[in-house]
């Protein structure tokens, strides 16, 4: 049995989602970020980082989002979730899901946590205001050259899918021009009629 901990409109629905299309046996625990619950005892000893995704298996606890996600894909290698016998082609879809952790998330922090990075008032403004400008650009990047279609690495779904369609989920909270990724937008609709999609969403919504 596997205990995943997620926040309602975070990172960790990519991995929520992924446990599902891996059909795995899991249990989806909500840290509520409302009351802070994130920064409790009880869930620090879970995660010291204090955030979600975490991911609880039987070897131990495993956090950060291309980390999760690279487990799920070899656990379940039935359900074919990543090339895991091609190295080159595992090693291009650890790649993107770096992008996406690394860069276009941090880049998302900015406008709303910008606090992690200047404790200057005006600097915290300037960051939320060029956030915009630079998540777009990171959502460029992806459209023109990551995204192959119609799934992130071509024919066949992965697990950079259910990650690519979490960030997008934030796109018009960062007011990203949406008319400038017509392909990351399709893609988000896909995924909608994925029924693992659905179910996901409609019980962290529910959570």
């Amino acid at each position: 049995m596997l205990t995943l901990y997620f926040g309602r409109g975070g990172c960790s629905l990519a991995s929520h989602i992924a446990l599902e299309e891996a059909g795995a046996d899991y249990e989806a625990r909500k840290v509520d970020f409302a009351t802070n619950e994130q920064q409790s005892p009880k869930y620090l000893r879970i995660n010291p980082k204090g955030r979600v995704p975490a991911l609880v298996t039987p070897r131990g606890i495993l956090t950060e989002t291309p980390a999760i996600l690279a487990y799920i894909a070899q656990s379940f290698p039935g359900a074919a979730l990543a090339p895991v016998a091609d190295y080159f082609a595992f090693a291009e879809l650890q790649a993107f899901n770096s992008y996406l952790c690394s860069t276009l998330h941090v880049a998302h922090a900015h406008g709303r946590r910008a606090y992690r990075w200047a404790d200057d008032e005006a600097a915290q403004a300037e960051m939320k205001r060029k956030m915009p400008e630079v998540v777009t650009a990171c959502f460029k990047m992806v459209e023109d050259s990551m995204f192959r279609g119609p799934w992130v690495m071509g024919e066949r779904y992965t697990v950079a899918d259910p990650y690519l369609f979490t960030v997008a989920q934030w796109i018009e909270g960062d007011n990203v021009d949406t008319s400038l990724i017509p392909r990351v937008m399709e893609h988000r609709e896909r995924m909608k009629q994925r029924p693992a999609v659905q179910k996901v969403l409609e019980r962290e919504a529910n959570a």
